[in-house]
Order: C-alpha cells, then sequence, then structure tokens
C-alpha cells in the first residue's frame, strides 16, 4: 500500500491565505528571555534611560492641561454698554455661552450688546488669550477651535509619528518631535491673532504626541516584562504631578511686566524641553527595535555598549548569542509598515478592541466630569475646586492600578474597571430618574439634593474607572503590538483616545445640547467593551512580541487544559476518519480496506489531516489493481 508523500506539506495553502514571515534566528528574537538576560537584565543602562524617559513626562503634563488657562473663561463686566441703562455686570460669563453659534433671542442679543467689556479671570493669570482678542459673545466659538487644533494635531501626530517610529527607528522621531516642538511651541507665544495661535497649536500638538509616543514605547522596550508596569506608572504619576502644578506654575506668571501672562506661561511650559536635546548623543535607538528589523550590525555595535555599561564579561558569554548574530550579519533590515497588520487574524482584532477601549474611555470621562459640576454652576467652576477633584481622582487612579493589576492581571483588571465604569454610567443614567419618578414626590427640594448628591458620587466613581480604562487599555496595546509595528499600533490606540477627548469641546461649542444622548452612547459603548475584552490575551509576564508571527501566535487562552483538549481533538480526527468504512465500502472493498482504514488510524492526528486523502486514494487505487 502506498504511502502519501511527506513533501507535499510544504505546498502554499488554497485558502489564500498567506502565512506571516518566519523568524531564521533561534536567539535573537528572543529578546526577553536570552538577548537581554546575557547582556545584564534590567541593568544600569537600561535604568538610566528610563529614568531619562522619566524627566519629560512632567513637561508633558503641563503642555497637556496648558488649555485650562491659556483658554480660561473669564467673568464679563460691560463698561459701556449700547443701550442707555446703566453698567451692568455679567457674572460668571452668561454671553460668552449664549452666542456662540451667532444666534439667541432678544435677551442674549442684549447682553452681548456691549462697546466695550473688562474681562477677569478667575485661574491663576491675569490676561489669557480670550480676554487679550477679547474672544466673547459672536466670536466665542474661536475659543473652541483653539481647543480642537491642539487634539486634533495630537491625534494625527499620533497616527504620523507611530508609522515613522516604525520605519525610521524610536531615537529619530524623538529627536525631530523635541526640536520642531521648540520651534512651534515658542512661536506660539509670539501670536498675533487667534488664528496663528490655533494653527500653531495645531503643529505643537502634533510634536507633543510625537513625542509622547516615541517615550512610551522606548519605556516599555527597555524594560524586562516584570518592570514594564511599574516603570510606566512612575510616567503616570509625573504627569499627574505635572497636572497638579500647573496652577501655581500659572500663579508664578501672572502680572509680568514686558509680556502677557499668557504669552510668559506658553515660554515657561516650553523651555524646559531645552533639557531634551541631549539626548541625540546620549540616548541610544532602541535595541529591540534593531534586532526585529535586522539591523545587526547596529545591534552589535549597541550590544557590546550595553554589555560595558552593565559590565558583564561578553568573552564567557555562554548563551551564544554574539555568535549567532556573527552569521546574521550580512542580512539586509526588513521595515514593517502597520498595514501588514490586515493580514493578520488575531492582532488586527486586539488592537480594535483596544481603541474602541480608549475611545469610550476618554469619552465618558467627560460625561462624568460634566455630571459632577452643579447644573446651576457656571464654566469658570470648572478651573478651581473641580480641576483639583480630576487631578486627585487621577492620582487615585494611578495608586489603585498598581495593586489591581497586580493581582488581576492587565485583562482582569481592565475588565472589572470597565464593569465599574458601566455600572456607574447607568445608575446615573437610570436610578436617578427612578428616584425623582417613583420617590419623593411632594418634597421637591429632598428629591434634588438626594439626585445631586447620587449623581456626584457616580460621577466621581465614573471618572476614576473610566480613566483606569484608557491608562490600561494603552498600556495593554503596547504590550500586546510587536515591536515591528509597535508604534503604530500604539497610535491608532492614542489617536482613539484623542478622539473621545474631542467630544468634550465639541459638546462645549453646541452649548451642552445633546449631553444627555451623549452619554447614553457611550454608556452602551462600556457594554460592548465588556463583551469584547473577553477575546484579548493575558500579557502579563510574557515577553513582548516582536515579529508579526509572534503578535499572531498571542492569543487569549482556551477554557479547557491543554490535554483535554489534545484527547478531544485526538478522539474527533479517529472518528472523522471512519466516515468512510460505512457497510456498503467495506462489501464492496473487503477486508483489505479493513485493514487499510486501520492502519490509518493509527497514524498520529496531525500527520493523518495533511495526508489522510492521499493514503485513502491509494488504498483504492491498490484496492482496485487486487479485484483485477
Amino acid at each position: 500500500m502506498a504511502v502519501g508523500r511527506p513533501e507535499a506539506q510544504e505546498h502554499p495553502p488554497d485558502n489564500g491565505f498567506t502565512p506571516l514571515e518566519r523568524m531564521a534566528p533561534r536567539l535573537l528574537p528572543h529578546v526577553d528571555g536570552s538577548v537581554l538576560p546575557s547582556l545584564g537584565g534590567f541593568g544600569r543602562h537600561q535604568k538610566h534611560l528610563v529614568v531619562l524617559t522619566w524627566i519629560p513626562a512632567l513637561f508633558i503634563g503641563f503642555s497637556q492641561f496648558s488649555d485650562y488657562f491659556l483658554l480660561a473663561q473669564p467673568n464679563g463686566t460691560c463698561a459701556y454698554p449700547v443701550m442707555n441703562d446703566s453698567n451692568w455686570t455679567v457674572p460668571s460669563l452668561p454671553p460668552m455661552h449664549l452666542r456662540i453659534n451667532g444666534t439667541g433671542n432678544g435677551e442674549h442679543s442684549a447682553l452681548c450688546a456691549c462697546k466695550e467689556w473688562k474681562l477677569d479671570l478667575l485661574t491663576g493669570l491675569s490676561q489669557n488669550v480670550v480676554t487679550k482678542w477679547k474672544l466673547v459673545c459672536d466670536s466665542a466659538w474661536k475659543v473652541h477651535i483653539a481647543k480642537f487644533s491642539l487634539l486634533v494635531g495630537s491625534i494625527f501626530g499620533y497616527l504620523v509619528m507611530g508609522v515613522m517610529a516604525d520605519w525610521f527607528g524610536r531615537q529619530p522621531v524623538l529627536i525631530l518631535s523635541v526640536l520642531f516642538m521648540l520651534v512651534f511651541g515658542l512661536t506660539v507665544a509670539f501670536s498675533v491673532n487667534v488664528t496663528m495661535f490655533s494653527t500653531l497649536r495645531f503643529f505643537e500638538g502634533f510634536c507633543l504626541a510625537g513625542l509622547t509616543l516615541t517615550l512610551y514605547v522606548l519605556r516599555i522596550e527597555l524594560c524586562l516584562p516584570g518592570w514594564r508596569f511599574s516603570m510606566t506608572m512612575v510616567a503616570s504619576f509625573l504627569m499627574v504631578a505635572g497636572q497638579l502644578l500647573m496652577p501655581g506654575v500659572a500663579a508664578l506668571c501672572r502680572n509680568w511686566p514686558d509680556r502677557d501672562d499668557w504669552q510668559v506661561l506658553q515660554i515657561v511650559i516650553i523651555s524646559p524641553f531645552v533639557l531634551m536635546l541631549p539626548y541625540v548623543w546620549i540616548f541610544p535607538e532602541s535595541l529591540r527595535w534593531l534586532l526585529a528589523t535586522q539591523h545587526y550590525p547596529r545591534s552589535k555595535a549597541m550590544m557590546l555598549r550595553i554589555a560595558k555599561k552593565n559590565r558583564v564579561d561578553m568573552t564567557a558569554e555562554p548563551s551564544g548569542v554574539f555568535m549567532e548574530l556573527e552569521q546574521e550579519l550580512h542580512k539586509k533590515p526588513q521595515r514593517t509598515c502597520i498595514v501588514k497588520m490586515m493580514s493578520t487574524r488575531n492582532l488586527w482584532k486586539n488592537i480594535v478592541v483596544l481603541c474602541v477601549n480608549s475611545l469610550t474611555g476618554y469619552g465618558i470621562h467627560h460625561c462624568f466630569a460634566r455630571s459632577m459640576l452643579d447644573p446651576e454652576a457656571q464654566p469658570t467652576a470648572l478651573c478651581h475646586a473641580d480641576y483639583y477633584t480630576m487631578a486627585g481622582i487621577a492620582v487615585a487612579t494611578c495608586l489603585a492600578l498598581c495593586p489591581a493589576v497586580g493581582l488581576m492581571g492587565r485583562r482582569g483588571g481592565l475588565l472589572t474597571f470597565m464593569i465599574i465604569t458601566a455600572l456607574a454610567s447607568l445608575l446615573q443614567l437610570g436610578l436617578l430618574n427612578l428616584i425623582g419618578k417613583y420617590s419623593l414626590r411632594h418634597d421637591i427640594v429632598l428629591r434634588d439634593t438626594l439626585n445631586r448628591k447620587f449623581s456626584v458620587a457616580f460621577s466621581i466613581i465614573g471618572m476614576f474607572s473610566s480613566h483606569a480604562v484608557s491608562t490600561l487599555s494603552i498600556f495593554f496595546c503596547a504590550e500586546i503590538t510587536p515591536t515591528v509595528i509597535r508604534g503604530g499600533g500604539l497610535g491608532l490606540v492614542l489617536a482613539s483616545a484623542g478622539f473621545g477627548m474631542l467630544t468634550a469641546p465639541i459638546m462645549e461649542l453646541h452649548n451642552q445640547k445633546g449631553y444627555f444622548l451623549h452619554h447614553v452612547i457611550f454608556a452602551c459603548c462600556t457594554l460592548l467593551c465588556i463583551i469584547c475584552l473577553l477575546l484579548l490575551p493575558e500579557p502579563r509576564g510574557k515577553p513582548l512580541p516582536e515579529s508579526l508571527a509572534d503578535g499572531e501566535s498571542f492569543t487569549r487562552q482556551t477554557l479547557l487544559h491543554p490535554g483535554e483538549q489534545h484527547l478531544l481533538l485526538t478522539k474527533t480526527d479517529r472518528d472523522y476518519s471512519r466516515v468512510h468504512d460505512t457497510p456498503l465500502h467495506l462489501t464492496a472493498t473487503g477486508g483489505a480496506t479493513v485493514a487499510a482504514a486501520t492502519a490509518l488510524a493509527a497514524v498520529p492526528a496531525s500527520y493523518a489531516l495533511a495526508t489522510g486523502g492521499e493514503v485513502l486514494g491509494n488504498c483504492a487505487i491498490s484496492n482496485g489493481t487486487n479485484g483485477s
């Protein structure tokens, strides 16, 4: 009886799916398991570089929260009204929000009918962009355009700089972002009108996004599995510290003699990036990226440098990494673009799920922040106690994430905080209406007080959990995305987060119209995210994937134990092979076919699936020959 040919397994598949590339080296692709341990692990060199990625995190926090002061809404007092009435004061700036779209009733038009405004800020500055160019009433929409410009620039920056970091390397994109950040950031301070201010802020946001993304990727790629999360959370604490210190920095820039306050503040928050200029010489390229893209000559020099700084004697190096590297020096570099992610089956699904999570987390965070405000209070309240409340919630989130992720892992922690976010949102939308409809119908004051207390409580819980969801989604993506496309994958998730943050100025532009529907949509998204999170793998304690093949094999663990699943599949294969042994077939072919089927059943399941068809065909030919 003839046996199927083993070389048939090497034929390309007929289903149209292109197999992922296979890395030839045996040790070099395993950076966490082979390369870094042979160079001293998480040694002095890596620790010094991680500290260098922490320092700019404080300055990034200043820039990200500068809008609360540069574009803060002031109180408006009309010094010379058009009407014949005496001077009147508009408390907490209603006119600036009454005619944002250029429409309004007669009362609103009368309030905005003023020849000269006296605008007073309640923040640390005495003058900002709004008071400088009198962006009130019919010109108030320009304030929201200025807010859009920084966020939209950040979104484009995450997408473009992420691809560039994968194609040209992390270090060139980092240096390029720092240089242009200084150029555009300092030029913003010398804007002559709001149009110039908004345009330059777009490019400032673009460079800020590139700086944030490359530092995040470099920090992840420097660490071994046990250090990744803790090192990332230290950077998060420093960014929150920048948020907390920002009011004090704004107060120091108040009443400057030669310049406007907002110009001094812009210069102060951009100037510290000058400290990053020496990174051109002291911050090297990511060794992990060099190995993943087959830049082996540069990798060799980098590994010798790391071993020297970690005080590792490479002459007694037992792992054979350098010996294998010498054999691969002739290979040409191979770069990968994020679009190749579409040829995968699992990787693109994981990234899309995390994009939706980050979008939902940042989008619903604004809903909770708006619900926490007193409906009768004016938007200037956000720049006072509520600003520190949001910063305090961010600190509490970072503190809670460390033990939660340590106990439940990445996927378990993300799922838990998403469930809390969904519950807080649904209870705030539904429970408060039930309290008002079915209880305390006659005591209106007590009912409103109770609703207000519940709304604030649910808002604080929701802001806490949604901030945790956003932070953990970004970190999750950095861990499961392969090194060859980590910049592009992380850029997609960060850009999705930027779209979520963009909903805040959009709602303000429409004067908070449709706010309830906005909250309902994001509440439904949280329920969808809870279901999709179950499809994600658990990356805790596992090495970072390097190639697309590594990322594709990084899948969720099955519910069955590996042994049980193997037995079930083996049993199914054997039963499937006996489907052809029907009584009619046995009658026609005789006992020879029974013997052939028994021999086929004894073949291992993996080999039988590949060659079973040819074995049956050869058996039939053999039987036909015997019969003749």
